[in-house]
Parts: C-alpha cells; structure tokens; sequence
C-alpha cells in the first residue's frame, strides 16, 4: 500500500477521518503492523494526523475542508449519536449554540479534546440507547438523536444533577415544543426512570401539548 493508494481510497470513500480498522477494510490484503509503520512514517511527513489511538485524520492540501465536529464525535467514540444540547442547538428547540459537543454512548463516560474543539459522552443503558438516527450534515453522514430522544436525554442527564430544573431558564422554545410527537417522548422517558417521565409530563402540560 503506497501513500498515493490511501489517498485516493480515502478521498473515494468520504474518509476524511478514519480508523485502522477502515484501512484493514480498504486493503485487506496488507498486514496490520506494515499499516502502522506506513502510518507513522506519513505523520511525520505531515500527510496525515493523529486524533487518538488508531484514528486520524486526512486532509487534502489546499481542498479547505470543514469537516464538522458532530462528525467527529461520532468517530473519536463508537458506539455513541450527538444529542443533549448539541442536538436541541442543531434543531433549534434551545437558542445557544453549543460551546462544545455531547453525545451518549454505552461505553463509560469519556471527554476528549482536539483542534476541532471538546467532547463529552454521557454513559447511559443498553435499553436507553436508541432514538437516533443517520443524518446527512454538511456533506458528511452522523447519527444524531432525534428531536424527542435529544430532550429526554437532556432532561435526564440534567435530573442526575440533582438541581431544581427550570423550564423557563432553560428556554426551550414553545413552538419547537409543540411540533415534537410527545407519545414518542413519553415511550422515550419511560426507558429511564419515574423521576424523568414526571419531568417530561409536567413539561408537556406546560406547553400544554
């Protein structure tokens, strides 16, 4: 496998970002220790980069990609989808944008940080670990929760803060609210525990949905 190879491989893939586990796929043939040692020698030379352990980054000279950071979330900690503020942000439902990306996953809670910014994975169970789906975002595919999941999510993992939770200060926006399928959030709530679905239904009499 020549540096040229890769390159074009990853270019005809959308592999922008990519694991060993993507090389052994795209070159089968090649042993994995020859991989790494092809790895490390174009790092040097500055034609790729590493993120963490087994994953990098490729980025084509003078192509002036962006590659999203909700992409990368998805890449730096698998399995796992973008949701919580990150999400609520994204469909509009709160009006911050978020400063940094969260996602949940059903690995043990992890953070990471790079230059494309901060990430954090909220550990929840296998049972919780749904409501998400593939998105196309920038040119690039990312499973993110979808609108009724990122709140529950949201709601939860703000509970476990054990923290008067305000719906006001939290300002969520009413019409966002109104167009959710709440028999969905509810059906989401009830994967986590009493305390959530109560939450979730003093909000929806709230918006009075």
């Amino acid at each position: 496998m020549k540096y040229l190879e890769l390159m074009f491989a990853l270019k005809k893939n959308n592999l922008y970002i990519f694991s060993l586990r993507d090389i052994k796929n795209l070159f089968p043939e090649e042993k994995t220790k020859t991989i790494k040692n092809n790895l490390n020698r174009w790092i040097k030379k500055n034609y790729f980069s590493r993120l963490k352990r087994d994953l990098y980054e490729f980025t084509e000279p003078g192509a002036g990609r962006i590659i999203p950071d909700i992409y990368v979330a998805n890449r730096l900690y698998f399995p796992s989808y973008v949701s919580l503020e990150t999400a609520l942000s994204i469909y509009s439902i709160i009006p911050d944008i978020a400063m940094h990306v969260t996602s949940i996953t059903t690995r043990p809670t992890r953070k990471f940080k790079n230059k494309y910014g901060s990430f954090f994975y909220k550990s929840c169970k296998k049972r919780a670990f749904t409501g998400y789906r593939l998105m196309q975002y920038e040119g690039y595919k990312v499973f993110i929760a979808d609108r009724e999941k990122a709140l529950v999510d949201f709601l939860y993992f703000r509970l476990r803060l054990n923290q008067p939770l305000d719906f006001e200060e939290e300002r969520f926006d009413e019409i966002m609210l109104k167009k959710m399928r709440w028999s969905k959030v509810m059906t989401y709530a009830k994967l986590f525990n009493k305390k959530t679905l109560e939450t979730v239904e003093d909000l929806k009499d709230k918006v009075k949905c």
